[in-house]
């Protein structure tokens, strides 16, 4: 099954500098979710069925695995994009 992804209210916001390590712990979490997901799927077999779970709901509907499989393996880039940015802007504010 895939996570459940990236979703607007996930998105980067500025964060007070005390709730940033909080923010950090949160998108580490995410990260290894993702990659549990992507791991499962490219796992699969081709004939296996995979479901998507509707937002805010207890609904699946079938989805295609290789189009799960991308999507589940872009949202683990833009979440390591973000987690880079937070550590490249505690480094540069370490530095000064």
């Amino acid at each position: 099954m895939p996570g459940r992804g990236v979703h607007p209210e996930d998105s980067a916001v500025p964060v007070p500098a005390g709730g940033r390590t909080l923010h950090k712990e949160d998108l580490c979490n995410k990260i290894k979710e993702q990659k549990v997901v992507v791991d499962e799927l490219s796992n699969l077999k081709k004939n296996r069925r995979v479901y998507r779970q509707q937002q805010n709901s207890n609904i699946f509907f079938l989805a295609d695995r290789t189009e799960m499989l991308s999507e589940s393996k872009n949202i683990l880039d833009e979440l390591k994009k973000e987690y880079q940015e937070i550590e490249n802007s505690e480094k540069s504010s370490i530095k000064k």
